[in-house]
């Protein structure tokens, strides 16, 4: 059976991959995760007991397992998503980002490289390894220009700076070894089951309840946004169709400054939430100390991947959003159970260790 094995398949993108991709896609799934606080079962609930999805408790750090599951189920493709991917925690914590997004990936690559060097040459010809990382390596934008394929690298944040280093040794493992190995790069994801110390989550729950809406600095950084759906479909056309070592940079054409993703959702909550006695939502902004290092505009240029596969995103932000508002103020079960553990909305990356 045709098997594909995706590491960080229960975390904010890697979920809505699986979910995607066994809607849409025929064959077997191997789901590998180490289900850290980002990762949950309960975003798999609707397809944990489908046939077609296996899932493995694993770290991309232990290269025995990674190893033996390879053998084991013989997949023609792996994507990762396996990684640490908050820059307020790699500030209060960069240890475990060096530790997973580096050391991890670099497992990750040699175990690929081992059981690809080992198939038979009509499977070795077709096998993949897509790599997915951030548009945070490239740096920060002034007021003008987008972020292409040909950017420099200049990360500002330790975890940028995690994963520049893990994609250098994608490529690297490329051209060294002639592994078989895509890169993306996508600007800010937003939609349903994204853990909620992200902005639009977190703004979203915070509205709900009454809580101040803490936006750093003057609120007018500015980022790339992209609907979780239509990364996921850039994803499979770029495993599909893509060349080995091809890199495409993945974006929404979608620059809103944070105060406006803000205002946006309040008036959203404002909407579907008339019976809120604190509305409107937007008395609940509360300016705070900026984010050290905070990179000031994002933006990308995915002239690339519509040219040469097609790919465009299909929600607007004003749909994207939306239906992301919507889908919080329907599964408040599933917040309070990833919210459950250690981490209660409170205030990152202020340099306090992460334990």
């Amino acid at each position: 059976m045709d098997t594909i094995l995706v590491t960080g398949g229960a975390g904010f993108i890697g979920s809505n991959f699986v979910r995607q991709w066994l809607a849409e896609e025929p064959g077997r799934l191997v789901n590998y995760d180490k289900l850290t606080y980002a990762g949950n079962l309960d975003s798999l609930a609707d397809v944990f007991d489908d046939p077609r999805h296996i899932f493995i408790q694993g770290d991309i750090c232990d290269g025995v397992t990674v190893r033996r599951v390879l053998e084991e189920y013989r997949p023609w493709a792996i994507i990762n998503f396996a990684a640490e991917s908050h820059v307020d925690r790699s500030i209060d914590g960069p240890a475990e980002f060096v530790q997973t997004n580096v050391v991890g990936t670099f497992r990750l690559l040699e175990a690929a490289r081992e059981y690809w060097s080992q198939l038979p040459p009509s499977e070795k010809e077709r096998f993949r390894f897509l790599h997915v990382s951030t548009d945070e390596v490239y740096g920060s934008l002034g007021p003008t220009g987008y972020f292409t394929e040909e950017t420099p690298y200049a990360p500002n944040s330790p975890y940028s700076a995690s994963k520049a280093a893990a994609d250098h040794f994608a490529r690297a493992y490329h051209h060294t070894y002639g592994l078989p190995v895509l890169v993306t790069n996508c600007s800010n994801n937003y939609g349903p089951y994204q853990f909620p110390e992200k902005l639009i989550p977190l703004m979203i729950l915070n509205a709900l309840e009454g809580k101040p809406l803490p936006v750093y600095g003057d609120g007018l950084n500015v980022r790339d946004w992209l609907y979780v759906e239509d990364h996921c479909r850039a994803l499979r056309m770029v495993l599909h169709r893509a060349r080995p070592g091809s890199e495409y940079n993945i974006g929404g054409n979608c620059e809103k400054t944070n105060l406006e993703i803000v205002h946006a959702i309040c008036s959203l909550v404002d909407r579907l939430r008339p019976d809120l006695p604190h509305r409107p939502c937007r008395q609940l902004i509360t300016f705070v100390k900026d984010r050290p290092g905070h990179d000031r505009r994002y933006a990308i240029d995915a002239s690339k991947i519509r040219r040469e596969l097609g790919w465009e995103p299909r929600e607007t932000f004003e749909t994207g959003l939306e239906r992301t508002v919507k889908w919080y103020l329907e599964n408040t079960t599933w917040v309070e159970r990833v919210t459950s553990g250690k981490y209660r909305r409170e205030r990152l990356g202020l340099g306090q260790t992460v334990s």
